[in-house]
C-alpha cells in the first residue's frame, strides 16, 4: 500500500507538470511591434522563416497574430505600407499563462496562443505545431497516464494539422479528423488498417524501422503535393510507433501566392526591395541549416540570432567537431557586414613565424622571397566582411598583442609597409579550450580574453543533445549516398538506439564519418546495429548497463526518502501509536518497527 501511494501520488505530480504550458511553449519568441509596416512584417517572416509571428504593443502587450498568407495577401493587394495592424488575427489567438494546463487550452477554438506573465508581458509562443512536436518526446508520459485516449483523442481533433499515429507494425492507431478532410480518406475506415493501404506515397512505416525522423517532406497524396513531418516514438530504446503530421494542405497555392507576388512587384515597384525567393538556391550557410531540434541546438541558434544584428564580437566555445565554423557563418549571414565576403583563418595551422604576414600582408620586398607587388592579408581580404579567428587559443602570444592592437585601434599595418590601412570588419572567433584557464597560467593576454569574449556562444557536444543524432543520421545519410551515386540507404531503430548511447567524442564530424564509411562499406540499402563501428556498440553495452544502474540506485533513494516522510507523517498523526500506524500504513508491527529502526525515527 505505502509503494502503491507514492507511485500514485508521483504520477499525479508528474502528469500536471507535464501538461503546464511553460514546458511546451516556445521562450522568447520573435514579435514584431504594432507600428511597424506589412512590409517590414512580411520580411520578418521570411528572414525567420516562420508562418506566423505576435504582434505587440507598449509595454511587450501581445495584441494579436499575423500570418505569413495574410502578410502576402495584403502585399498583393498593394497594401505594403500599412500598418501591421489591419491584417492582425485577433480571431485566432489566446492570451494564455506558462502554468495553465494544455488541457485546458484545447478546449479553446483557436491555433496560436500568446504565453504572458502577470504583467501580461510576452514570454513564450504556442501553435498546434508545437503541441504536436512535444506530444512526440512525450507519448510515452501519455500512453501511461489513466486518462491517456482521452487526452490523445483531445489533442488529435484539436490539431489544426492532419495527424496520424501507426503503432510498431505500422497499423493505423489514430486518425484525426483534418487528415480525413485534407485528404478525403474515412475516418473509421482507416484506424486498424496498414498505413500502406490508406495514405498515398508514405513512408511512416520506414519510419518505425528506421526510428530516423523526416521534417518537411514532400509527399503526394491523391496527386497534390503536400508538406508532412514524420516523427519516431522511442520507448525504452525501441521504436514503437510514429507520427504523421500535414504541415499544409498543398503547397501549390503558396507557390502561385510567391510567384503573384513578384511578378506584381516587378511590375509597379522595380525600384524597391523584394522578398527573397525561398526555392532560390542559395550557397551560403545560415542558421537554419545546422541541423537539430535540442532544447540546446534551438538556445543556441537563438542566440546566435540575437548576437548576429548587431556588430559585437562573439567568441563561440565548443569541443572540436561541434560544428563552430557553421554559427560563424551563420551569423555572417544575419549580420550587417553579411554582403561582405566570409574570410576563415585556421589559427592553429599558420607557422608562428609566418603569422604576422598571413593576417595583415605585406608589401613589395618586405622580406627575402617576398611576392613581387606584395600580398594582402587576410584582414585585407575581410574588408566589409567577416573575420573568422578559428582556433583563437593556438595564437602565438606575439601575435595576441598585435591582434589587440588592432581591434583597439581598428586599423593595421602590412609587413614592411608605411601606410596604415582602416579596418571595417566584424570579427568572430572559437576555440575548443579553456581560454580563461589559459589566461590563469600566462598562455593567453587577459586584455585580449575580454576585448574578444563580449558575448560567448557555446556550442554543446552532441552527447549532450542526443535529440539531434537521428535528423543528422538521416540528413548525412542523403548526402553522403548523393555525393557517391548510389541508392539511399536507412538505418534500422537499433542501429540508431546504439548510436544515441555513444559518446561520440569527435562530435559531428565523428558522426559524418562514420555514416560515410558506412555508406561505402556495407552492402545493401539497410544499416543495422551489427554494422556499426565496435566502438559504438561496446560503449553502447557499457552506458546502458551505468545507467540502468544509476536509475536502479536514484529510485530505491526516492522511495526510501519518501516512506520515510510517510512514516513521521503517519506516526505524528497517531501520536506514536505503533499499532494504529502500521494499520493506518498497511503493514504489520514488526515490520513498523524495523523500519523506524533502518531511518532512525525517534520514539
Amino acid at each position: 500500500m505505502t509503494q502503491e501511494f507514492i507511485r500514485s501520488s508521483e504520477r499525479t505530480v508528474q502528469k500536471e507538470e507535464m501538461f503546464k504550458i511553460k514546458r511546451w511553449m516556445v521562450q522568447n519568441h520573435s514579435y514584431i511591434e504594432i507600428d511597424q509596416t506589412i512590409r517590414e512584417a512580411a520580411h520578418l517572416l521570411d528572414h525567420l522563416d516562420v508562418d506566423y509571428i505576435p504582434v505587440l504593443s507598449e509595454g511587450m502587450k501581445p495584441v494579436g497574430v499575423v500570418t505569413e498568407k495574410a502578410m502576402l495577401t495584403s502585399l498583393l493587394r498593394g497594401e505594403g505600407e500599412k500598418s501591421v495592424i489591419t491584417t492582425i488575427s485577433k480571431k485566432n489567438f489566446a492570451i494564455v499563462r506558462s502554468d495553465d494546463s494544455l488541457l485546458d487550452m484545447y478546449t479553446l477554438p483557436f491555433n496560436y496562443f500568446t504565453v504572458v506573465d502577470d504583467q501580461n508581458r510576452l514570454v513564450g509562443m504556442v501553435s498546434g505545431t508545437e503541441i504536436l512536436k512535444g506530444l512526440s518526446w512525450h507519448a510515452k508520459e501519455i500512453h501511461q497516464s489513466e486518462h491517456s485516449a482521452e487526452t490523445l483523442n483531445v489533442i488529435l481533433e484539436s490539431a489544426y494539422e492532419g495527424v496520424v499515429v501507426v503503432d510498431g507494425g505500422g497499423v493505423i492507431r489514430e486518425f484525426n479528423e483534418a487528415y480525413s478532410r485534407f485528404t478525403g480518406i474515412d475516418q473509421k475506415g482507416a484506424i486498424g488498417r496498414h498505413v500502406q493501404q490508406v495514405i498515398d506515397n508514405t513512408n511512416l512505416h520506414n519510419t518505425v524501422k528506421t526510428g530516423i525522423p523526416e521534417r518537411g517532406a514532400v509527399q503526394y497524396i491523391q496527386g497534390q503535393a503536400m508538406i508532412v513531418h514524420r516523427i519516431p516514438i522511442w520507448k525504452n530504446d525501441r521504436v514503437v510507433g510514429a507520427i504523421g503530421m500535414l504541415i499544409f494542405e498543398g503547397v501549390t497555392e503558396l507557390y502561385r501566392i510567391y510567384e503573384r507576388f513578384q511578378e506584381n512587384m516587378i511590375q509597379h515597384t522595380a525600384e524597391q526591395t523584394t522578398l527573397p525567393t525561398r526555392g532560390k538556391q542559395n550557397n551560403k550557410v545560415t542558421l537554419d541549416q545546422i541541423i537539430g531540434v535540442s532544447p540546446s541546438t534551438s538556445n543556441t541558434k537563438r542566440m546566435a540570432r540575437k548576437v548576429a544584428k548587431t556588430t559585437v564580437t562573439v567568441l563561440i566555445t565548443g569541443e572540436s567537431g561541434t560544428g563552430k565554423e557553421m554559427y560563424a557563418k551563420g551569423i555572417h549571414h544575419l549580420s550587417p557586414f553579411s554582403e561582405g565576403p566570409f574570410i576563415s583563418v585556421n589559427c592553429g595551422g599558420i607557422p608562428e613565424h609566418l603569422f604576422e604576414s598571413e593576417l595583415f600582408g605585406y608589401e613589395e620586398g618586405a622580406f627575402t622571397g617576398a611576392r613581387k607587388g606584395g600580398k594582402p592579408g587576410k584582414f585585407d581580404l575581410a574588408q566589409n566582411g567577416t573575420l573568422f579567428l578559428d582556433e583563437i587559443g593556438e595564437m602565438p602570444l606575439m601575435m595576441q598583442t598585435k591582434l589587440l592592437r588592432v581591434l583597439q585601434d581598428k586599423e593595421f599595418e602590412p609587413v614592411g609597409g608605411l601606410r596604415k590601412v582602416q579596418m571595417d570588419t566584424r570579427i568572430i572567433t572559437a576555440t575548443n579550450r579553456n581560454l580563461e584557464k589559459m589566461v590563469e597560467a600566462g598562455e593567453f593576454r587577459e586584455d585580449l580574453f575580454y576585448r574578444l569574449n563580449v558575448i560567448e556562444l557555446p556550442v554543446a557536444p552532441l552527447r549532450q543533445r542526443t535529440e539531434d543524432i537521428p535528423q543528422m543520421i538521416s540528413h548525412y545519410l542523403y548526402v553522403i549516398c548523393n555525393k557517391y551515386q548510389v541508392a539511399v540507404k536507412t538505418m534500422t531503430s537499433e542501429a540508431v538506439a546504439a548510436c544515441l548511447h555513444y559518446g561520440w567524442p569527435g562530435n559531428i564530424r565523428e558522426l559524418v564519418n562514420t555514416i560515410e564509411k558506412l555508406v561505402v562499406m556495407v552492402d545493401g540499402d539497410t544499416i543495422d546495429r551489427f554494422d556499426l563501428p565496435a566502438s559504438v556498440i561496446n560503449k553502447e553495452g557499457n552506458e546502458q548497463s551505468n545507467g540502468k544502474m544509476m536509475i536502479i540506485s536514484d529510485v530505491k533513494t526516492l522511495e526510501h526518502e519518501k516512506e520515510k516522510e510517510l512514516i513521521q507523517r503517519v506516526l505524528k498523526d497517531t501520536k506514536g501509536n505503533k499499532s494504529k500506524a502500521a494499520d493506518e500504513l498497511g503493514i504489520h508491527r514488526t515490520t513498523l518497527y524495523q523500519k523506524i529502526k533502518k531511518y532512525r525515527l525517534s520514539d
